[in-house]
């Protein structure tokens, strides 16, 4: 009854209301943009995904990007009303305005090629890519970025042009492109000393890990953020974002010592998880082996996160992980554990709870065995004491052969012991050895012992 009523109590627990205007206002520009169309694809049939919708198409209106403006209205499909169909009038005049500005832009680039002048040629790649950015044509820009690499003459240049290729290489979900980019400015001799610079290049390293599931790699990144980031990546991430991929990233590959030094004491990550005090004390209760409370608090963030652009692919894997950390570590320091308690502890009934144990079991992540009939977990630790003295008794005959050996090699050479090479005609038989004893030639078969002779 005690273990029905926990699970009870877990299940009837509600949901924190996904509040999407407050959520899209930590972003701007694409990443806005990005993330409201990812939970329009994940909201399907709700509410949620007119309302999405809506703002979707009022926040393009106010950019020059017409392809991804036709694609929201096509998405709308006449759903909201005459004022969310197509505008044709403002995409003609918007293109042809972009398109005007285009040639501008390539005809000073050419100019300043013409001229040899560096700087100019530099500047224009970048505006040009700046334009093709704001139209949605994220291969131009990035081409365009790459190609301001030549024209750099500074380390601030050098920077500035990873940082723009970081971001378009995001919006490409080019993970691999990224890792380049950020390797790039890392070797920056000037990167360090501007920590708002190192805090996006940190940021945009750990999401890469992120999305290619090298999750502890992530949190490191993640929890080494200079606070002093800010706002000022909101292109890309928000601060709430820093916290929230790294904390989670953290309870699933961390130990206890890692996640006290590096996430909890860490005053610059602090500044961080504040910034979400739902996961701060979700990260406390975990250290502190409060499971049920740590795994009812991530139950109710699961909706809003998997709704989340770059996170929401990951929760399952990241929850799994998380609840394996947490099982693992709640048996460790026992040698039995009643599957009841535990079942209560982790808010689950005792027949999933011994599956669940028995697949850890399995993988060799746990070990122990399962009295099934009495629902006893017992532990089998290793005989670390008998181990202990077989090594060292190993050690020892190891190191009395080798004194041995060396013994042995140094009467040789005392004895002016020399195996000589073969002889193959006159003096010999083919293969014969001759040792050298005093001047005297014997065969290997009649060598005398000699003083200080060793038994092996």
């Amino acid at each position: 009854m005690e273990v029905e009523s926990a699970i009870n109590k877990y299940e009837a627990r509600p949901a924190v209301a996904f509040d999407l205007e407050a959520y899209v206002s930590a972003y701007t520009g694409h990443s806005r943009a990005d993330r409201l169309l990812y939970i329009v694809e994940h909201s399907k049939g709700k509410e949620l995904e007119l309302e999405a919708l809506k703002i979707a198409h009022n926040d393009v209106k106010k950019t020059e990007n017409t392809p991804r403006y036709d694609h929201i209205v096509k998405m709308i499909d006449g759903r909201l009303g005459d004022d969310y169909k197509l505008d044709s009038a403002w995409v003609e005049a918007v293109d042809r305005k972009c398109l005007a500005r285009q040639e501008k832009l390539e005809q000073e680039l050419t100019g300043s090629k013409t001229n040899l002048i560096k700087e100019s040629i530099r500047m224009g790649h970048n505006d040009l890519g700046d334009l093709l950015y704001e139209r949605g044509d994220l291969q131009g820009a990035f081409k365009c970025f790459v190609r301001s690499r030549d024209y750099c003459t500074t380390s601030r240049h050098v920077v500035s042009m990873c940082l723009s290729s970081i971001r378009v290489a995001v919006e490409m979900a080019n993970w691999m492109h990224v890792q380049n980019y950020v390797a790039k400015a890392e070797q920056s001799p000037d990167v360090g000393t501007d920590p708002v610079v190192m805090g996006k290049i940190r940021a945009a390293a750990g999401l890469s890990f992120l999305q290619t599931k090298k999750y502890k790699q992530a949190a490191k990144k993640f929890v080494e953020v200079n606070p002093e980031l800010g706002t000022s990546y909101n292109d890309v991430l928000a601060p709430q974002d820093v916290a929230v991929y790294g904390g989670l990233c953290a309870l699933a590959t961390f130990n206890r010592t890692e996640l006290q030094s590096q996430v909890i004491t860490n005053i610059g990550f602090k500044e961080f998880i504040e910034l979400v005090p739902e996961l701060r004390d979700t990260i406390r209760d975990f250290y502190h082996s409060r499971y049920a409370a740590c795994l009812r608090a991530l139950e109710v963030l699961r909706p809003s996160l998997t709704l989340d652009l770059h996170l929401g692919a990951h929760v399952t894997s990241l929850y799994d992980q998380i609840r394996e950390r947490a099982v693992m570590q709640y048996v460790s320091p026992f040698m039995s554990v009643d599957l009841n308690a535990m079942a209560v502890a982790f808010n689950t009934s005792v027949g999933a709870l011994e599956k669940e144990v028995a697949g850890l079991i399995m993988d060799s992540k746990v070990q122990a065995r399962i009295d099934s009939h009495r629902k006893i977990l017992f532990a089998r630790h290793a005989d670390v004491r008998g181990q202990t003295y077989a090594h060292v008794l190993n050690e020892g005959e190891a190191y009395l052969r080798e004194s041995k050996a060396m013994l042995l090699r140094a009467n040789l050479l005392q004895h002016d012991l020399i195996q000589r090479p073969p002889r193959t005609g006159g003096g010999g038989r083919k293969g014969e050895v001759a040792l050298n004893l005093g001047g005297v030639m014997e065969k290997p078969g009649s060598m005398m012992r000699m003083p200080g002779w060793i038994d092996s």
